[in-house]
């Protein structure tokens, strides 16, 4: 409890340098990240991640000092350039978009590696802790690195707030952009510069080889949450923001854990909670959804059976024994039950004497059922011209989807018809 009300008072100026640096880092990386994303672009994070090292260790080589803003200069540098050149492969040789990224990701990252075994042998004392670059060390953040971060984070911020229309546009529909006479190229291009920004400035924390999944992560959890792309942007912030901040804690609490690494770490379990208990789009979500059909099929094929059943025998409020309606149905007499007893839980059926019968309510739902079944395989075969015998599948499958909406266009398109396609009367409600 003492750690927790010393972090979280911020009485410390390294908590602050270090929880602050991490907020802005992981927050306006997440920002870009979300565009990257849809661009389906996760992998250019990643190219460029590895390609920066070279170029900090040539800032370092040329400045002989570890000034953080010669640095980033030195990793936009090459990160930027690694981009052009994956785009130069694609563009002139048979190879692959993938292909070349990894193609480069690895030449950068080798180069880098020689360049800092160099510098590392070179003798020279300010080379000390340079190879925090590539797992990254924000525990080690100080004053100036947060100013530098801060006056970065406000630059991606400002971008993306004034071009937020064009790079939505751009990262859903490139064709429909170039269509409107947007500068595609242009915005594809400020997109890849904001990303190798957002990359070189989280290296620091997080490292080269970390610092994709800073980049992406955020977003692709955001994603599960809504469909509006200003709330995801939103979302992915503060889940960005989030992980730096359990990030910094839990370095803090443990002194030998690495806070970047624990970025990532916390950033992915908000990533798995995401993709497993979203709303809408989680995994359990899916699957109560799922579960919730396939009672309302099942429920809905056994009121089909009763409706079939009065067909023949020209009374819909005949009691029906379990062994007709499981023969007439064919499914298993556990699942028959199941769907009997919900039916009559919503009053559509009734039991009497260990049968069961429909109730008025059952027999105008049955009905529609019927009807919408019937609608369907006469649209098959007028418009989408399937022969009769062929069309019971595909309407067995949609009957249960169809809203009223579609079920008045139907009858309409299709002159209120009296019979399907097999002359069975089509009920009318």
């Amino acid at each position: 409890m003492d750690d927790l009300v010393t972090f979280f008072s911020f009485s410390d100026p390294n908590i602050r340098y270090v929880v602050f640096g991490s907020i802005l880092l992981a927050a306006s990386s997440a920002i870009v990240g979300c565009f990257t994303l849809l661009k389906k672009k996760a992998l250019v994070g990643d190219a460029v991640a590895h390609s920066v090292l070279p170029g900090v260790c040539a800032a370092f080589l040329f400045t002989g000092t570890k000034n953080i803003s010669f640095l980033i200069c030195g990793a936009f540098f090459t990160g930027w350039m690694s981009l052009l050149l994956i785009d130069y492969i694609v563009a002139h040789s048979k190879i692959k978009k993938d292909t070349a990224i990894g193609l480069v990701l690895s030449v950068f990252f080798g180069a880098g590696i020689v360049l800092l075994t160099f510098i590392q042998q070179s003798g020279n004392s300010s080379q000390s802790g340079l190879d925090s670059f590539i797992f990254g060390k924000a525990a080690a953040l100080v004053g100036t690195d947060l100013v530098t971060f801060g006056v970065i984070a406000i630059i991606l911020l400002v971008i993306v707030s004034v071009f937020f229309k064009e790079l939505t546009l751009v990262a859903f529909d490139e064709n429909f952009a170039k269509s409107l006479g947007f500068p595609v190229k242009s915005l594809d291009m400020l997109l890849t510069t904001l990303t190798v920004l957002a990359v070189v400035t989280g290296i620091t924390a997080v490292g080269v080889v970390l610092m994709a999944a800073m980049l992406i992560t955020p977003g692709a959890a955001a994603r599960y949450w809504t469909d509006n792309i200003r709330k995801m942007v939103i979302i992915a912030a503060i889940f960005g923001a989030l992980s730096g901040i359990l990030g910094a804690y839990i370095s803090y609490v443990a002194p030998s854990m690495p806070t970047g690494p624990w970025m990532v770490v916390t950033s992915s379990f908000i990533a798995v909670i995401s993709f497993f208990c979203a709303p809408k789009k989680g995994i359990f979500a899916k699957w109560v959804r799922n579960n919730v059909n396939k009672t309302t099929m099942r429920d809905e094929n056994t009121l089909k059976a009763f409706y079939h059943l009065g067909e023949r025998d020209e009374d819909f409020e005949l009691p029906r024994s379990m062994a007709t309606l499981a023969d007439k149905q064919r499914i298993g007499e556990k699942q028959l039950k199941k769907s009997l007893i919900s039916l009559c839980s919503k009053g559509l059926i009734k039991e009497t004497e260990e049968k069961w019968i429909l109730t008025k309510t059952g027999v105008q739902d049955a009905a529609r059922i019927i009807k919408l079944h019937r609608l369907w395989e006469l649209y098959l075969t007028n418009y989408m011209h399937i022969a009769p015998d062929h069309v019971h599948d595909d309407a067995e499958t949609i009957e249960h989807i169809i809203t009223p909406e579609i079920e008045n266009e139907l009858e309409h398109l299709l002159g209120y018809p009296s019979d399907d396609p097999h002359k069975q009367k089509i009920p009318r409600l």
